[in-house]
């Protein structure tokens, strides 16, 4: 692993490329294990760690106080990982914090619930209270915004 963190540090062209190097070992080797391999990452380059299955809020401070680079926090739900709030999180230390599957976890429920009722009903009326209306969701791209700066644009161009 640490050969990979080298070769991508080595390889990286962009100053604003960050790299995140992952570390799996807690759940196999301990925390203690874990942390050696990610100073060890950190030497090779790695601008961020990621505690994978970090169980506790200690295990992040620990490696905050290990690796003296940012860590990065997977927070998902059905993982190993407690569902620490954000402010739990940045009492710790950590600088990075992700939560890339509640959404999609929100919205596939919905979807089924969805589905589920018009298999049953042949129909979605039952289940339309439950929707965004097109007009929240153009509100919440800010839709409404991007047609005037569009219809202005057009219209200078007459």
């Amino acid at each position: 692993m640490v050969d990979r963190v080298k070769a991508a540090a080595n390889a990286k062209t962009d100053p604003d490329f960050f790299l995140i190097a992952r570390t799996d070992a807690i759940a196999v080797h301990g925390v203690d294990a874990a942390i050696e391999r990610a100073i060890k990452c950190v030497e090779a380059g790695a601008d961020g760690i990621f505690a994978e299955a970090a169980y506790d809020l200690d295990t992040y401070r620990k490696f905050v106080d290990a690796v003296k680079v940012p860590v990065l926090a997977n927070i998902t739900e059905f993982g190993k990982t407690p569902l620490f709030t954000r402010e739990e999180l940045a009492s710790a230390g950590v600088a990075i914090q992700l939560f890339p599957l509640s959404a999609f976890r929100a919205m596939n429920k919905a979807a089924e619930n969805v589905y589920t009722a018009i298999r049953r009903d042949g129909h979605q009326k039952a289940v339309v209270d439950t929707m965004q209306t097109r007009d929240k969701l153009y509100k919440a791209i800010g839709y409404y915004e991007f047609e005037e700066r569009l219809d202005a644009i057009f219209n200078t161009n007459k």
